[in-house]
């Protein structure tokens, strides 16, 4: 390995009061995407990319599916830990000198019938969905209050507005109904601070995982009769990043299947 790329996957932990707001490039914004090897999270650092934003992106193993570069930073780790978020803040200071959007993708779904879920499966839920949320957002909070603007957006789901009788999922949109909450309740915490919290709820989502005969399937879980491609989450998402006047809002990407029914 380079020494450039060395410096590109290495990050040197600093206290947190040592954390100053840099001037970075002049119009150049950074973000922060977690859960970005694939799908979604790979999606949101390539258009952040192009929409010309410096990425931060960190997953359990984002050096193996992305390439660091100038505007790139990668981190390795698990975001249900204290020390994956503080790496994680810490290389967008160190190389980019400030945050500009938080984007809390990283989150599992378990489906399974209620009386089936178990502690683990619990214990796992609340370790990325919600711990995966509060340890990087508190430690972004702390930089944006610094620069007195900033923005989080998080993922939740729509499912937890319109839940389906086949579509067993109840204890993981617990966590996800949970960051729907959070973000109302921080919207207007931080209201004068210039600090907005927003979050996407998408319905199903196309990935290569979805074989062709459950594509047909998921057609059906919603009005419109179509499937969420990754690009329209990174498009409301690029929204919500950009919509100066909006915070406190839950956008459904769903083809209207929070609605009710049809």
């Amino acid at each position: 390995m380079s020494d450039d790329s060395k410096k590109d996957r290495a990050v040197e932990t600093k206290p947190l009061e040592r954390w100053v707001v840099k001037q970075a490039m002049p119009g150049k914004q950074t973000a922060i995407v977690t859960g970005a090897s694939g799908g979604i999270g790979a999606g949101l650092v390539e258009g952040f990319l192009k929409e010309g934003y410096n990425v931060v992106a960190t997953s359990r193993h984002v050096s193996q599916s992305l390439k660091p570069s100038a505007t790139l930073v990668l981190v390795d780790g698990d975001i249900g830990t204290q020390e994956t978020a503080f790496k994680t803040v810490d290389a967008a200071i160190a190389h980019f000198g400030a945050i500009d959007v938080l984007v809390n993708n990283a989150g599992i779904v378990l489906k399974k019938p209620f009386l089936d879920y178990t502690t683990d499966d619990f214990n796992a839920l609340v370790s990325t969905n919600l711990l995966g949320f509060l340890y990087i957002t508190q430690l972004a909070v702390k930089q944006m209050l610094k620069q007195q603007s900033g923005c989080v957006v998080s993922i939740s789901a729509a499912l937890v507005d319109q839940p389906f009788a086949g579509d067993k999922a109840s204890v993981s949109m617990l966590t996800k109904g949970g960051l729907n909450s959070i973000t109302r309740s921080l919207a207007i915490e931080y209201a004068k601070e210039g600090i907005r919290f927003n979050a996407v709820a998408p319905g199903a989502v196309d990935t290569p995982l979805h074989h062709d005969e459950f594509k047909e399937i998921l057609r059906t879980f919603q009005p419109m009769g179509k499937i969420v491609g990754v690009s329209d989450v990174v498009e409301a998402v690029l929204y919500m990043a950009q919509a100066g006047q909006v915070t406190g809002e839950v956008l459904h990407v769903d083809g209207g299947e929070h609605a009710g029914r049809w």
